[in-house]
């Protein structure tokens, strides 16, 4: 079925209930799997995404992974950030299975090695991979800035020393390319049939900062709405950024309380129940 773009308004309901500027369920956990260095699991609304960090650690032999998987760590003496992606063939409807030299998967390897690897301080691990496995569990939209997200507060579970969250979300617009409304509205965190019919943009930004660290936009989309959609993007990262944080500071408050951890400097200002 069609989506129908004609319903879409500021003052109206999208298709899954949502107004235009509010995100999907987001839920999160971290320390998922004690055998890891980090790892978290993610869902976005129905798109749900598992991530294991190891490292940073001694290269092994070169793999088909993104940023090289090995070789003595990345250029300039600082460490290779390492990411696979595994998509799950049952995670869509299609059920198609993705294998490693997959170019799509390819293409979300690069772009997640590159946003970390501008975040993690990895100057302090020369000659390190430090290794991003990520699986796709579920898909329903905003692929890309669940992957990102996951990816981060594994990371932050690993203890990789890092400038600040990066989180991603998604923005679309109410119309069509073909249609050349300049009117149209914007709207943010788009499922998966907002995404088959309208033009839309993946964001990422750096912390609570407007720095942007990832923008992909793979649709046709008029000049003029793209400062819009922008906008709009950034602002649901603070947004996501906000339930990020929160994520981890339960988690530290929860380890304390439960002796896990000594209470230090860094967490000083934490109110333990």
């Amino acid at each position: 079925m069609p989506l129908d773009t004609s319903a879409y308004s500021l003052a109206l309901l999208r298709v899954d209930g949502r107004r235009w500027n509010e995100l999907r369920r987001v839920h999160a956990q971290i320390r998922t799997q004690a055998a890891a260095d980090g790892s978290s699991y993610l869902e976005m609304g129905h798109t749900k995404v598992m991530c294991v960090v190891n490292g940073p650690s001694e290269p092994g032999p070169r793999r088909g992974t993104a940023g090289g998987g090995g070789g003595g760590g990345g250029p300039g003496g600082v460490a290779e950030v390492a990411v696979s992606v595994v998509v799950a063939g049952f995670s869509s409807v299609d059920r198609k299975r993705r294998g490693r030299g997959d170019k799509r998967t390819l293409e979300l390897q690069t772009t997640i090695s590159n946003a970390l690897a501008a975040s993690l301080h990895t100057h302090l691990y020369p000659h390190s991979t430090i290794s991003i496995s990520l699986h796709v569990l579920s898909q329903d939209g905003s692929l890309l800035a669940a992957l990102i997200n996951a990816a981060t507060l594994a990371c932050v579970d690993a203890g990789i020393p890092m400038t600040d969250y990066v989180v991603a979300c998604t923005a679309g617009s109410t119309s069509t390319y073909a249609a050349n409304d300049e009117t149209a509205d914007p709207l943010l965190d788009l499922n998966h049939q907002e995404e088959q019919e309208l033009p839309s943009l993946t964001v990422a930004t750096l912390g609570e900062t407007d720095r942007v660290a990832v923008l992909v936009c793979e649709s046709r989309v008029q000049a003029s709405r793209l400062e819009g959609m922008l906008a709009v993007g950034v602002s649901g990262c603070h947004q996501v950024r906000e339930i990020l944080d929160q994520v981890v500071r339960d988690k530290g408050r929860h380890m304390i309380k439960e002796g896990t951890v000594e209470k230090g400097m860094g967490v000083e200002e934490m109110e333990v129940d």
